[in-house]
């Protein structure tokens, strides 16, 4: 008798530290950050929607054959060309258990003066609208099921001021705002929101900057500062971390993953 309740008891504990099998939605899922968070979940044995505007990146992960991943190509900026693809995803994979807003673009350093009406929408239309989007469509469902989780990637620029320009710390400091509201309004109905807000990570977002020289030279006063640069699976790992319910009482939260950069 003690063995059968010793190997149901095996079998709750199993359950509960597991996340096997969760449909789990990646935005900006085809390099860096998104790409390494795409292999952490598939390797946990998730469901994996990656969605990218890069048809080519997308085609790369594609290319690795995992029969648990299925790839979106989306310009997550457009909100109508958002929904489409999340229809496209929820009627292949089913109901988004695990949401990932890790989707953002630089805006080259450009101070408030000097920024367009057109970089000023392009930048929070992908980094912070296109998040508010996905929660909004798909938070009714987790609350019916009384279970969700979304993890949305900030920046050590959504918590300073002088880590970026204008629209980007702006968006990424709404992002942060955006998450905690939806952490305390939904925390009874089974639903967890936390944010992760790397520092300096090796990835290819800054490849075609072309950086506004008063932005940039203000910026990068405390890039002397940065201890080390991370890598992208650094920051999967909190994700996953985050998306199991080893961290079930963690909720509204922002993990900083800058390798002590903002403690000085």
């Amino acid at each position: 008798m003690y063995r059968f309740f010793a190997f149901i008891m095996a079998i709750q504990v199993e359950k509960e530290v597991s996340i096997k099998g969760k449909v789990v939605l990646i935005t900006g899922a085809a390099s860096g950050i998104g790409k390494a968070m795409v292999k952490a979940f598939l390797n946990e044995g998730c469901i994996v929607a990656a969605l990218d505007s890069n048809a080519k990146t997308l085609e790369e992960i594609d290319q690795w054959g995992e029969p648990h991943l299925k790839t979106f190509k989306c310009d997550i900026s457009s909100e109508k060309e958002l929904l489409s693809a999340l229809e496209k995803i929820t009627y292949d994979l089913g109901s988004i258990q695990v949401l990932i807003n890790n989707a953002g673009i630089l805006d080259d350093f450009v101070p408030v003066h000097k920024l367009s009406n057109l970089l000023w929408e392009r930048v929070l239309r992908v980094n912070l609208y296109a998040a508010f989007f996905l929660c909004r469509e798909i938070l009714p469902e987790m609350v019916a099921k009384k279970n969700g989780i979304i993890i949305n990637v900030s920046s050590v620029g959504g918590l300073h001021g002088g880590r970026a320009g204008a629209s980007y710390t702006v968006s990424k400091f709404g992002l942060i705002g955006l998450s905690q509201n939806i952490a305390h309004t939904y925390a009874r109905e089974g639903i967890r929101c936390n944010v992760i807000a790397p520092g300096a990570i090796k990835t290819s977002i800054g490849n075609a900057m072309h950086p506004d020289e008063l932005g940039f030279e203000r910026s990068s006063l405390g890039f002397p500062l940065i201890p080390i640069n991370g890598e992208p699976e650094e920051i999967a790992s909190i994700a996953l971390f985050l998306a199991k319910p080893d961290a079930s009482f963690i909720n509204g939260s922002v993990i900083v993953a800058d390798a002590g950069w903002t403690a000085y």
